[in-house]
């Protein structure tokens, strides 16, 4: 007969169920701000990733719509905006990220060159996706320095509604049974079911 240690350093799960966890709970608050707030994604996001932004964005954009964005900056968050985007390509070209989408090197003449790795979108509503995806990820994460997370995070006008709605519907009866539903009527029977079969 096997012989089994009395201290198996088991010790029973008392943690909450991953939907009821504080960290599941303030994600799910995240998406459902981002779901209800589209207008988070506008193109004063570009600065929070100027190289993703060019790659993206702007590059779909028309000469008529990167000049109304710039009229809309002004001259200086024009001036903000490049001297950010060349800070952002100097940077990674010095460190590159194996995990970035995009990859920097030198060109013959000393410019920076971006390399296209395969998951560049093809057109402008794939490159929106991508955008809203990846900015989408840094909020969730909480990496949005700007974003005051509090005002989500502690809000619970942001909770899903549907646990409320299981609670409501586990108390109906459902329509099919025929019958006191306190179980007066133990004959309980289903209407238009024939007891047979048929498939």
């Amino acid at each position: 007969m096997p012989h089994f240690p009395m201290n198996t350093g088991f010790q029973p799960n008392t943690e909450m169920p991953d939907e009821k966890h504080p960290s599941v709970q303030v994600k799910n608050r995240r998406k459902r701000y981002l779901d209800q707030h589209p207008e988070y994604f506008s193109a004063e996001l570009e600065l929070a990733d100027p190289l993703l932004y060019d790659r993206l964005i702007r590059r779909f954009q028309t000469p008529q719509e990167r000049e109304a964005q710039g009229r809309a900056k002004g001259f200086s968050g024009v001036l903000q905006t490049d001297l950010m985007r060349s800070e952002a390509k100097i940077d990674a070209l010095a460190n590159p990220d194996p995990n970035a989408m995009l990859s920097y090197t030198r060109g013959r003449d000393g410019e920076i060159l971006a390399e296209d790795r395969d998951d560049i979108p093809a057109n402008k509503e794939e490159g929106e996706k991508a955008w809203q995806w990846e900015m989408g990820l840094r909020f969730m994460r909480g990496d949005d320095p700007d974003f005051d997370y509090k005002t989500v995070d502690e809000n619970e006008e942001y909770d899903d509604l549907s646990e409320e709605l299981d609670d409501y519907f586990e108390d109906e009866e459902p329509e099919w049974v025929v019958g006191d539903s306190r179980g007066e009527d133990a004959r309980e029977k289903l209407q238009g079911e024939t007891g047979i079969q048929d498939f």
